[in-house]
């Protein structure tokens, strides 16, 4: 119930009447977009991208690109940013839809197609009722170009961690909506992976109808991760932070391949575990704790999101490492002991060469380091690889996978 306006606030000592750390918490939220000047070390990336959707503000097809980087590297971030200017600079008489999709949520074909129909449509101009839920695929699909004709000329839509869904379906029909007839208006698709080798396993069809541009995202310095985070310095209340939390929170983030979205976390972190303290300042000390919390829930979104393979060749090497003194393993010893796992759990066993790419794809998100050793002209070089979190940790986070519970130590 909506209070009436004309009454007014009364004082509870129960509620603070202002929050006496956070002025503005929304600039620390990870979907939040800033305004372009608070953006930091992307300017050739923007530029980059907007030439690729240059011809969806002039009304005609945009490219479709695909984004590679690392976690926290600003892959969405300017993506959406790039989206919003192309949409405020048409010209006269274009119109252009943007729609973003986080796969990690709508991993299935029908799942993404209802979702892009939902954003992408007003109803009260195309008279067009699209339900969340009850219909085929094939009727969203038609709701979908219904809607896109109904009101755009060009239409770019986000495809994020599109490695997480299921298959490349949706990916192929987007790209051949045009060619094939489907919509008079132009789609373009941005689609955005941490996995550099995600297009290597794509369907042959897929590769032809998408016909993409590759953009790569490298991790932030730590100097830019500092500028990054002053630049939201204003989530805060004046004074609140003491002068060494931003530089911290920026090594932190710098120690793992230049996280911003990590850095941004531990800051917003930081304040949190200030205010249930009942300081009246961020600390060093808040600062320590936000990180140790960050940490922890990094490597949980990163194993709880990966396939089942790849968490059958974590769990591989964790149990060596927790039932060894050593903490690496040459490649093979861990193949062996994810056989074994594989076995045990009635799953398909990959070929060497598919674990080994698992292995590293692993070791792209920081999961896992990989360093070669050379044994000289007689042993060859070797791969050992070596767990970056406790194995403990990595250990329960995979058996919280109810597919992985089956498995108990030999």
């Amino acid at each position: 119930m909506t209070p009436d306006s004309s009454s007014s606030s009364v004082d509870d000592p129960l509620f603070e009447s202002g929050h006496r750390i956070f002025a503005n918490k929304d600039l620390l939220k990870i979907g939040h977009v800033p305004e372009a000047d608070r953006i930091v070390g992307r300017d050739e990336e923007i530029s980059k991208l907007a030439k690729r959707l240059n011809g969806a503000v002039h009304g005609y097809s945009p490219e479709n690109v695909m984004i590679y980087g690392k976690t926290g590297t600003g892959k969405s971030l300017v993506s959406k940013h790039v989206c919003q200017r192309a949409q405020n600079a048409a010209q006269d008489g274009v119109e252009i839809g943007t729609a973003y999709i986080d796969c990690a949520e709508d991993n299935t074909e029908t799942q993404a197609v209802s979702s892009l129909a939902a954003k992408l449509n007003d109803e009260s101009t195309t008279g067009i009722s699209v339900p969340h839920t009850g219909l085929s695929t094939s009727k969203y699909y038609k709701l979908l170009w219904k809607t896109l004709d109904a009101q755009f000329d060009s239409v770019i839509i986000i495809l994020d961690e599109i490695d997480l869904m299921n298959d490349d379906s949706v990916l192929m029909k987007l790209s051949r909506a045009e060619e094939a007839g489907k919509i008079d208006c132009s789609v373009g698709v941005i689609a955005i992976s941490n996995k550099i080798q995600y297009v290597d396993n794509v369907n042959e069809r897929v590769k032809s109808s998408f016909q993409h541009k590759e953009l790569f995202f490298k991790p932030y310095d730590a100097n830019q991760l500092r500028e990054i985070m002053f630049n939201r310095e204003d989530a805060f209340q004046d004074g609140v932070l003491s002068e060494d939390v931003i530089p911290l929170s920026a090594a932190f983030a710098a120690q793992e391949h230049g996280d911003a979205r990590k850095a941004i976390d531990i800051l917003r972190h930081a304040g949190e575990v200030a205010y249930e303290a009942g300081a009246e300042q961020v600390t060093e000390e808040h600062v320590r704790q936000a990180q140790q919390h960050a940490e922890k829930d990094r490597f949980r979104e990163l194993v709880n999101g990966a396939p089942t393979q790849a968490k059958a060749a974590l769990l591989a090497l964790t149990e060596l490492s927790v039932n060894s003194n050593d903490a690496a393993f040459l490649t093979s010893r861990v193949y062996d002991q994810y056989e074994r796992i594989c076995n045990h759990l009635d799953m398909d066993i990959l070929s060497v060469r598919r674990f080994r790419d698992i292995l590293k794809e692993q070791a792209f998100l920081g999961v896992v380091e990989i360093e070669k050793i050379n044994k000289g002209s007689a042993g060859g070089i070797h791969l050992q690889n070596r767990l970056i979190e406790d194995p403990q940790v990595v250990r329960e986070t995979i058996l919280e996978d109810s597919r992985m519970q089956d498995w108990t130590r030999e």
